[in-house]
């Protein structure tokens, strides 16, 4: 509820009720503070319950089951979809987001915080005034600490007729009863394949045009090499190492003219989807008047989640290196423990620990990677051993009729400890998960070895890489 006073002092508020704002608070209420979470957004819940991660995976997992009844027959199966049915699917998925939100809008009004349903900006960095969504007068609110965590916003470039002609974003694909027969998807990171996989899913016409010169930009360049054939085989077109030089409407459909390489191309589809990644929210924070860093958008932060202000902090996509839900949660949790340790103690401040840094891609085959890559291995001067490993001559995964893609495992070439690791391949959001553990306990490729795998499982596909590393490694 929104509350009436017009000047309240709070221990901390939190712009942003959503995954990393909602950690803050729930955080900080249970260390003593006064806590107030001031969220504007037309509906509670965040991104990632509301048009992110939830509503996106219950409609891949429709495209998952789709694919599966595609290839029936080579498993000695006579089976038939009877066609899609967008209009079931979404209200399959709304029933499921419905639930999810209820739960978190419970928890963001169950007593233990002020909500104040408004937008908030700065007045300086000590207050800020609070726009109800009612339209009735502004609020003044101050606080001895803050937590920024406006979330993000889809990232519309500048390409000439793209607003004259018209456009969707993943959030209209997500709440759509509908889908055109045919789209252009523009973009190449995390949304754009895990759409193009949902669309194409739905026997939909899909072209992916890609600004860089592979997929997923800062992943293993083989992780591209392996969807781009995936996705080719499937009848998606992809285009990589583009530029779009315009977007015009004929008889209804939609033509996009680009260069790729030397070549002049041309694609007419019904619909275009822009999923060119996502900017931090800070449009009307008013952060000049807090005298709040911003570079490209995003907050400035330290490892403690503190501003250029010591006691204003952020969380989640409005400041992250990685916009995905688990971090926001994570620094939203260092946020409220650090601002309490302010108000509190002298006591050295948290610093977060990207060492475990965790991405995934729901994309068939899906894609997942943890800790280093070569790169930046590479860059720090690290000595390191890698090997890899195909699906395609793993015993789960040919039973299985998934043999698309590969592991790869890092290791520090001295010790043997586990650095990064990567994967391409069927359930590789679920199979990281093990290198995950293992690196958290700084496990060496030795240990990694010992660790009993049963036969035959996708997981033991890890042992293969990590046997390989030790076999190098001069170590007892």
């Amino acid at each position: 509820m929104l509350k009436n006073t017009t000047h309240t002092d709070f221990d901390f508020i939190i712009l942003g009720g959503g995954s990393g704002g909602y950690a803050a608070a729930r955080t900080a209420h249970s260390l003593g503070l006064s806590v107030a979470v001031v969220d504007g957004a037309p509906e509670l819940g965040g991104l990632c319950i509301l048009k992110g991660c939830m509503p996106s995976k219950t409609l891949i997992e429709s495209a998952d089951r789709n694919l599966s009844i595609r290839r029936a027959a080579e498993f000695g199966l006579s089976a038939s979809s009877g066609g899609v049915r967008p209009l079931v699917i979404r209200d399959r998925k709304r029933a499921l987001i419905d639930n999810f939100a209820s739960y978190r809008q419970g928890q963001l009004q169950d007593g233990r915080f002020v909500l104040y349903r408004g937008l908030g900006r700065f007045t300086s960095s000590h207050e800020i005034e609070v726009l109800p969504r009612d339209g009735s007068a502004s609020i003044k609110l101050t606080a001895r600490t803050f937590c920024i965590a406006t979330g993000s916003t889809p990232h519309i470039p500048p390409i000439p007729g793209l607003p004259e002609t018209g456009f969707w974003t993943s959030d209209d694909v997500l709440d759509a009863s509908e889908l055109p027969s045919s789209f252009a998807i523009l973009g190449g990171g995390a949304i754009a394949l895990e759409m193009a996989h949902y669309l194409e899913g739905m026997d939909r016409k899909v072209t992916l045009i890609q600004r860089g010169k592979q997929f997923l930009t800062g992943l293993d360049p083989e992780c591209s090499r392996v969807i781009e054939q995936a996705y080719s085989k499937r009848g998606i077109e992809c285009h990589l190492g583009t530029g779009i030089h315009r977007i015009t409407s004929h008889n209804g459909r939609k033509k996009i003219d680009f260069r790729q390489g030397a070549e002049e191309r041309s694609v007419t589809v019904d619909e275009i989807l822009v999923a060119m990644g996502r900017g931090a929210n800070t449009e009307g924070l008013s952060h000049h008047a807090a005298s709040l860093g911003v570079a490209d958008k995003k907050i400035v932060v330290k490892p403690t989640m503190q501003t250029t202000q010591p006691h204003i902090f952020a969380a989640g996509d409005v400041c992250s290196p990685l916009d995905v839900v688990h971090i926001a949660i994570q620094q939203g949790e260092i946020a409220a423990r650090n601002a309490h340790r302010l108000m509190s103690s002298s006591e050295t401040l948290e610093e977060i620990d990207y060492r475990l840094l965790l991405f995934g891609v729901f994309s068939h085959p899906q894609i997942a990677a943890v800790g280093a890559s070569e790169d930046d291995l590479s860059q720090a001067q690290t000595p390191y051993l890698s090997a890899s490993y195909p699906f395609d001559d793993h015993g789960k995964s040919m039973c299985m009729g998934e043999t698309e893609g590969f592991v790869k495992m890092l290791a520090h070439r001295d010790t043997g400890e586990i650095l990064g690791a990567t994967v391409v391949g069927p359930h590789a959001t679920e199979l990281i998960h093990e290198i995950v553990i293992a690196m958290n306990f700084h496990s060496t490729v030795k240990q990694f070895i010992s660790i009993p795998h049963y036969h035959p499982t996708l997981s033991e596909i890890w042992t293969y890489p990590a046997e390989e590393i030790a076999e190098n490694i001069p170590f007892s």
